[in-house]
């Protein structure tokens, strides 16, 4: 289902390496992005994911984005839980939440992504998963976090971004705040997510503790987490950073200029040593001697009329000759690419960005490479989504020890 290049290699009886999370279980009760997402990449990486649905309904991410008509789920879906172990579990019937008591028992790190107070609701609070299993981690991802005044609102993305920060400053000075057109908060809360389960396990395994602990993540903190210096700007100048469109503020130059052929690329000159190459390049290399723009600091200052400079430049020049000019004078400088450009690109070919997936129903389809490369233990794909309760069987039945009358039963009982 993937290529075979050591970087992102398919599971084979003659890999060489282990996965470097093979041996953990992580059972995830999540839905849509935040959870699901950070659990993902643990099972790119190889550990057993086993992913709990609500019977006949299943993740909503089933139906998001586009659904192909063929499978009548979306190709969303088939990459978010590429490698889980898929199982159907009604938490709130008696049977239900033993069994997911019984996973529990049985898993490393238990990840879910419900409005704070649920767990508990279901009976799956801290305090019983931990007499059950005192080795379990359990990582909470939610919009504000498990305390705090804001502690039961509903939070997605979309709210984690705004109160995070990164709204406010994105977009046109003279325009409202935008946001990026992907999930952004629920996918830099499922990163911290991943590092601070894998914190949780180095410090359970590694240093002794033979413990677990609760990972906390909120989506706006995630968010927050990402703003620089605006704090202390804030704290101890008063500077209320604002929306500068394509430039990064007091960073300079570093923006995006409309080239002759009308598209845009994006140069980045804001070190000394390149501002000098910069400036020589598009015929002023006077002003790389100048004292008004010795420093990033004074750049600042004249940030407006650099940028009118460097765009009078480009606009005489094809995009392509833009790139081909500064990389000769190693210029930082690239395009802005459409997923079209993205998948005709040929670094992102060379470094095994597309994998071949065989969706059921649909045939080949090109997906997402694995993130990060790892020399020695890379990560691998072995399947792709799937249908609601396909490995009922063998979580049940296998590692729990259910008999086929057993599982009979559950299913009549819509248990499963």
């Amino acid at each position: 289902m993937t290529n075979s290049d050591p970087l992102n290699s398919a599971r084979s009886p003659m890999r060489e390496h282990n996965r470097p999370l093979e041996g953990l279980r992580v059972l995830e009760f999540g839905s849509l992005i935040a959870g699901p997402f950070a659990t993902r990449i643990m099972a790119e990486f190889g550990a057993e994911v086993i992913k709990v649905e609500r019977p006949g309904a299943g993740d909503p991410l089933r139906g998001w984005r586009y659904v192909d008509p063929r499978t009548e789920t979306s190709l969303w879906w088939a990459l978010q839980s590429r490698n889980k172990k898929l199982v159907t579990l009604n938490v709130g019937h008696p049977d239900g939440l033993d069994l997911a008591k019984r996973l529990a028992a049985e898993s490393d790190i238990l990840v879910e992504n419900f409005k704070p107070g649920t767990l508990e609701k279901l009976g799956l609070g801290w305090e019983v998963l931990h007499e059950l299993n005192p080795r379990l981690i359990l990582v909470r991802v939610s919009g504000y976090g498990q305390d705090g005044p804001y502690k039961g609102r509903p939070g997605f993305a979309n709210i984690g971004e705004a109160m995070g920060g990164i709204r406010y400053i994105t977009g046109e000075p003279d325009r409202p705040p935008v946001r990026a057109g992907i999930s952004l908060g629920d996918s830099l809360a499922s990163l911290y997510a991943v590092i601070g389960a894998l914190m949780a396990v180095h410090a359970r395994d590694v240093q002794g503790r033979n413990e677990g602990q609760v990972v906390d993540v909120a989506l706006y903190e995630a968010v927050f987490g990402m703003m620089e210096s605006m704090v202390p700007e804030f704290d101890v100048a008063g500077i209320v950073r604002e929306r500068t469109g394509a430039a990064l503020p007091g960073i300079t130059p570093s923006n995006s200029y409309c080239s002759g052929d009308g598209s845009y690329v994006a140069i980045g000159g804001n070190s000394d040593a390149i501002f000098k190459r910069l400036m020589k390049v598009i015929g002023h290399p006077e002003l790389g001697e100048d004292p008004r723009y010795e420093t990033n600091a004074d750049r600042t200052e004249h940030a407006e009329e650099l940028d009118d400079l460097i765009e009078d430049w480009t606009r005489q020049h094809t995009a392509d000759e833009v790139f081909h000019i500064l990389e000769e004078a190693e210029v930082p400088v690239g395009p802005i690419y459409s997923v079209t450009d993205i998948m005709e690109d040929p670094q992102y070919h060379a470094r095994r960005m597309f994998l071949d997936a065989e969706i059921e129903g649909i045939g080949l389809v090109k997906m997402p490479g694995l993130i990060p490369k790892l020399s020695k233990t890379p990560g691998e794909i072995e399947w792709y989504g799937g249908s609601l309760g396909q490995h009922n069987e063998e979580v049940y039945g296998g590692l729990l020890g259910l008999s086929s009358d057993e599982l009979e039963r559950l299913y009549g009982e819509g248990v499963l």
